[in-house]
């Protein structure tokens, strides 16, 4: 199972948000850049960056630090926040992401996520977020009559093979991921999909690991790390990557 540490930028810093609200902020670093470092040094094989501002205002905000964090790593990254356009996604893109996460668009604009993957491929993925099974967008700040799992659906019709899915209400919050949710996104679209949201123990890790058989292939670890619920290295232990 592949482990990505998440570096969330917030004008310009690192943090991590509760539930996904801006008011219930943690500032990490004001050096995402030495963050990054940190992880790679650490023996991380890939980084999950989000553009928070970017996904609030609709277009990428903090493309300055993520190209410095691409530049100075050398390890696949992978980004979303504030992709709303082609456009946007190929400017990513030509910064040296290695892939790059479509989430709002994917419900308001699903042609160009058709087109998107017929261009680029393996290197999009789509962001499933999810509030009491229904598709949360925007930044988290609106909710959309549609469920998750009919969503992750009709993204894998289009040709998307992987997605990160989320349930909001864990997030931040080092309650658990939500490991039924997680397993049925998966089984039930045929997407590989990389978990996010509660991970909160080296137990949760193992959980996550024994649904790979149903396609979930990775976990984005936040605020466990930041914290020091365990080390970077003892997570990589559990997946079954090499340090």
């Amino acid at each position: 199972m592949l482990i990505l540490p998440a570096i969330d930028l917030r004008e310009g810093r690192c943090v991590r948000l509760y539930q996904g609200r801006p008011e219930a902020e943690t500032i990490y670093s004001t050096d995402p850049v030495a963050v990054a470092r940190g992880w790679v040094a650490r023996g991380a094989r890939w980084l999950h960056v989000v553009d928070l501002d970017g996904a609030f205002a609709g277009r990428p905000r903090n493309m300055e630090v993520i190209a410095a964090i691409i530049k100075e790593v050398h390890i696949p990254v992978q980004v979303g926040g504030g992709i709303r356009n082609l456009e946007s996604l190929k400017d990513l893109l030509a910064a040296g992401a290695a892939r790059a996460v479509l989430g709002t668009v994917a419900i308001t604009n699903p042609e160009i996520v058709a087109e998107a993957v017929v261009r680029f491929g393996d290197q999009v993925a789509v962001g499933i977020d999810s509030r009491e099974g229904m598709v949360a967008v925007e930044g988290w700040a609106a909710t959309v009559e549609e469920r998750a799992l009919d969503f992750a659906g009709r993204m894998a019709a289009l040709g998307v093979k992987r997605a990160i899915f989320t349930d909001i209400s864990r997030d931040g919050t080092l309650q658990g991921p939500n490991l039924a949710a997680t397993r049925e996104v998966a089984r039930r679209s045929g997407l590989k999909v990389i978990a996010s949201g509660g991970i909160a123990s080296l137990d949760d890790l193992r959980a996550l690991r024994g649904l790979a058989r149903e396609g979930v292939e990775g976990a984005i670890l936040g605020r466990a790390l930041y914290n020091g619920n365990f080390t970077l290295e003892e997570a990589l232990a559990v997946a079954g990557e090499e340090v």
